[in-house]
């Protein structure tokens, strides 16, 4: 994506104005890594939980009639994660510090989210995809597990080797 460095140059900027935080990352709503600044934290991790977390954040918002996503903030005792919408298609979330100023941090990643959602919609509109250049690829499947349909049993009625056999003499 052609607008990566100006979303990286973005969270530069938003990192130089609250001190506190100690990551930021931009990802698309499905979880894909646009840009981040995050020393010491897994972006790709963060994303897909990012995407999970604003699966039922979105959820609940509109089952409690409460409109349209616009942030979620989780507090831990170490610190904050942040998330608020950039655009339709882009989420930026935040990690701070536990003593940051939470209203600065609403402030400024509103701000940023609304910057970076702009320049996401600009690249998707010139026709560029959302989605990073250098998005992971993977080598081999990931490896399937069956499992029962719903209601059937667990049990399996084949025995395994650790179930003992009896023999008739």
């Amino acid at each position: 994506m052609a607008a990566e460095p100006e979303v990286l140059d973005e969270l530069h900027r938003l990192r130089a104005r609250v001190p506190q935080l100690t990551g930021a990352l931009a990802a698309s709503v499905d979880g894909l890594v646009l840009a981040h600044d995050t020393p010491g934290v897994e972006p790709e991790g963060v994303a897909a939980l990012t995407a999970a977390a604003l699966g039922v954040a979105v959820r609940m918002a509109d089952a409690t009639g409460q409109g349209d996503f616009r942030e979620l903030l989780v507090r831990g005792v170490d610190g904050y994660v942040a998330t608020y919408a950039a655009g339709a298609s882009a989420v930026l979330t935040l990690l701070a510090e536990d003593r940051v100023n939470v209203g600065r941090l609403h402030l400024e990643g509103r701000r940023s989210g609304t910057r970076i959602g702009e320049l996401v919609e600009a690249a998707t509109a010139r026709g560029e995809p959302v989605t990073p250049a250098r998005a992971p690829t993977r080598t081999a499947p990931l490896p399937t597990r069956a499992r029962p349909a719903r209601g059937a049993s667990r049990t399996s009625t084949t025995p395994t080797p650790n179930t003992p056999r009896t023999s008739e003499s």
